[in-house]
């Protein structure tokens, strides 16, 4: 039994609203026309971006016309369609040739010289987005169908172009965004820098990393200024099962206490004066992925309370709103204070402090990573090399002694700012060699080296020079005491085999 009129009209409007694979829609619409209406082909056209229209779905019609694009003004019918905001109907002595000649599916062939024709164009919000087009064999087929159901029709297809349209432009922003945030995480994972270091301590400290990162555990970072707590941070989600997610960084220390609710957990429109709009708090930004709390010492009494619950129950409640956010977040905090201190002192709330510390981790002070200074150092200058785009730059073993004998109570934070001071001034003087003077120092006595004058030059020498010839001294001294062995010497001098090997190459030591 064929279908009624409205039958069709409510399978289209229910297709409007499920999910079917792409170009599915416009066929299944042509499908629903055709059974009801007597046409033995039909045509559904949406214009491309260069504004030619392109057939997404055809009935009674060869399907090449799909692969097929058609510029209106090379095509009169369409053209008049177009230039019509009502359903067109063309008599049959029409002399405008019809586009679709030769490719009925039934005979290829033949031209439609005698028939009906009409069609409708089509809108989405006053825009022109495409037209349908409707042919019968037989004249006056089309005389019993009134416009309005051909405009119902109409007003279908645009519907149903319009929902793709836009579910097609999501996909595309959804991707793109993808992509983006996948960039966004590699660059933020080649910035954020890494663990550098061969000390005992550091490789304990990498042992940690690796041992937690794969759970889910809430991990509590703890540290002197300087140590590389945010460096920790990265390494485990970086290592984690949601390193291809994001994870979000919050300074709760620089978290006004007005607004730090709204930071945390977000705000729905009209929740407080200048709430203009929704918007999503940090916690749900890192849903899925991982979110840093870094100085979470210094969250106020009252947001540690609404923190406990975030993480007790895995949900959050923007500021203003009645109903709760299911979140699936991990947690990594980070501070340079003493919070069991803070919680016997009533600073910090002891049940959030047993939450966060599940996993502690301790960043050791740089004064206590016997031999990675030299280490450090190396890594620091290289990338001041990249940043200048010069070849050479290394420290004088005088000036690498210096710096393995201070305290650096700003740890390696302190240590990077020295040195980048010092390599300046020595790239502002072209020197390939950090010396004393540029780590500001002078008169400096080193353990193991002359600090007297008598070598001192009484007459203009070229310093370049001079510290070339002292320093291929120290590589002859260093190869001496280490029976020629130029991994041995490097221990000696405290230098990269690589590096040292080089310079001597350069300077003309022979072993």
């Amino acid at each position: 039994m064929q279908p009624s009129i409205n039958q069709v009209l409510l399978q289209i409007a229910l297709d409007l609203s499920t999910s079917l694979p792409s170009g599915h829609h416009y066929q299944r619409l042509i499908a629903a026309l055709n059974r009801v209406l007597p046409c033995e082909a039909s045509a559904l056209f949406v214009f491309d971006e260069m504004g030619f229209l392109q057939p997404v779905a055809v009935s009674g019609l060869s399907e090449e016309v799909l692969g097929k694009k058609f510029l209106p003004d090379n095509h009169p019918r369409l053209k008049a369609i177009l230039g019509c905001t009502t359903p067109l109907r063309f008599p049959s002595t029409s002399e405008l040739p019809d586009p679709f000649d030769g490719f009925l599916k039934d005979d290829p062939n033949s031209s439609i010289d005698v028939h009906d024709c009409m069609g409708c164009s089509l809108y989405v919000e006053d825009n022109l987005v495409g037209v349908l087009t409707l042919d019968a064999m037989k004249v006056g087929a089309f005389d019993q169908i009134d416009d309005i159901t051909v405009e119902t029709f109409a007003a279908l297809a645009a519907a149903t172009i319009r929902n793709i349209t836009m579910v097609e432009a999501l996909k595309r922003s959804n991707k793109k965004h993808q992509n983006i945030n996948k960039l966004l995480i590699e660059e933020a994972r080649t910035k954020g820098g890494q663990l550098v270091g061969v000390s005992l301590e550091i490789q304990r400290l990498r042992d940690n990393i690796k041992m937690v990162a794969h759970s889910n555990y809430a991990v509590l970072i703890s540290g002197e200024t300087g140590t590389g707590k945010e460096l920790v941070a990265h390494e485990l989600h970086a290592q984690s099962q949601r390193s291809d997610k994001p994870m979000v960084y919050v300074n709760c220390a620089a978290l006004p206490e007005s607004i730090a609710e709204s930071e945390l957990f977000g705000h729905v429109k009209g929740a407080f004066t200048g709430a203009n709009s929704h918007r999503a708090g940090k916690f749900e930004l890192a849903d899925s992925g991982t979110i840093f709390l870094d100085e979470i010492g210094e969250l106020p009494l009252l947001l540690q309370a609404k923190l406990l619950r975030v993480i007790q129950q895995g949900e959050v409640q923007r500021v203003g709103a009645d109903k709760n956010l299911f979140i699936d977040v991990r947690i990594i905090a980070a501070t340079n204070r003493d919070l069991e201190l803070e919680v016997s002192e009533g600073r910090f709330r002891s049940d959030l402090f047993h939450r966060l510390n599940v996993f502690p981790i301790h960043v050791p002070p740089l004064r206590e990573r016997k031999g990675d200074i030299a280490v450090l150092t190396g890594h620091i200058l290289d990338k001041v090399k990249l940043q200048f785009n010069i070849n050479t730059l290394h420290v004088h073993p005088r000036s690498l002694q210096y710096l393995e004998e201070q305290k650096w109570v700003g740890n390696v934070r302190e240590l990077e700012h020295t040195l980048m001071r010092a390599a300046l001034r020595s790239i502002q003087d072209q020197q390939a060699v950090i010396t004393e003077e540029h780590l500001g120092v002078s008169g400096m006595v080193i353990k193991g080296v002359s600090s007297a004058t008598d070598d001192m030059p009484d007459q203009p020498i070229v310093m370049r020079e001079a510290v070339e010839r002292y320093q291929k001294q120290l590589i002859e001294h260093g190869l001496k005491k280490s029976g020629g062995i130029w991994s041995k010497a490097a221990d000696f001098l405290k230098m990269d085999r690589g590096n040292l090997y080089k310079m001597g190459k350069k300077l003309g030591v022979k072993p």
